[in-house]
């Protein structure tokens, strides 16, 4: 299959490695010329826009930022919808609003274009190892015909339902696990407060039945959140209020507990 990846970030840039890798003709086009030089021994093909990279592409995966970054490079005159042929797919593994790749579909739909949501979970070392956690929604046969691709840096790879459902299930992923972030970063706190050795202490409850890995994370970051902050904070702070807004327009209120403790993380964040 020939496939095109725009979204070289730390998680993107191994993913594309690993299609190229795999044999399928492989297509990159990114913002900075600099982003593409790591590839030049890949041997990746490069493009000059996103709609030339659709040209040559029968799949086209994003691995962008957030909802604008999405809709910015897949419409619009030199967007991937404008270069995609009738039949190709659009697959969107940045993690956004439901809403937004359900107004992608149409947009796909109407060009003769089918469209998946894809979001992943597992960072650059997942990616690294194919090892990534998948969540896809859309139509079971275009998930299958995309499979091939997915499970080149996917292990395991999902299909939760219809368009939306794989940013659902990214968005509630991420949703608990900054709510176990903040629950980890009070726990050692509250141990700190009481006499314990806030280092020692990061070295036993990973390892008792207290363990996840948010715990671990957090662990390894010295037991506070400043480093998840500076690192990863804004990207948590962009899907927890991914899920409020869900949540809200859905009349969903079951999840106050959830919710409340992700947004206590957020605010020892700062975010």
């Amino acid at each position: 299959m020939r496939v095109g990846f725009i979204g070289l970030g730390s998680q993107g840039a191994p993913m594309a490695r690993r299609i190229a890798e795999a044999g399928h003709g492989t297509t990159l086009w990114a913002r900075r010329s600099a982003t593409l030089a790591p590839f030049a021994d890949s041997g990746a093909k490069t493009a000059g826009s996103p709609a030339e990279l659709a040209a040559a592409s029968d799949l086209v995966c994003l691995c962008v930022v957030d909802d604008a970054d999405v809709e910015q490079v897949a419409t619009g005159p030199e967007g991937v919808l404008a270069g995609l042929r009738r039949g190709g797919v659009l697959a969107v593994h940045s993690t956004v609003h439901p809403e937004t790749c359900r107004r992608l579909e149409a947009l796909a739909r109407a060009s003769g274009v089918s469209f998946l949501d894809a979001p992943v979970s597992g960072g650059g070392r997942a990616a690294e190892q194919g090892t990534l956690l998948v969540m896809a929604g859309g139509d079971p046969q275009v998930f299958a015909y995309c499979r091939p691709v997915f499970e080149t840096y996917g292990d395991p790879v999902v299909h939760l339902g219809p368009t939306g459902s794989g940013q659902l299930a990214k968005i509630l992923n991420n949703l608990l696990f900054t709510a176990q972030l903040g629950l980890a970063a009070d726990a050692l706190g509250v141990g700190a407060d009481l006499g314990l050795d806030r280092v020692a202490l990061t070295r036993v409850l990973p390892r008792g039945s207290a363990a996840s890995f948010a715990l671990e994370r957090v662990a390894d970051a010295g037991g506070t959140l400043a480093r998840i902050a500076a690192h990863a904070g804004g990207l948590l702070a962009k899907d927890v209020r991914l899920f409020a807004d869900i949540a809200d327009t859905a009349e969903v209120h079951e999840a106050g507990a959830l919710r409340g403790a992700a947004l206590a993380a957020l605010a020892l964040m700062g975010k």
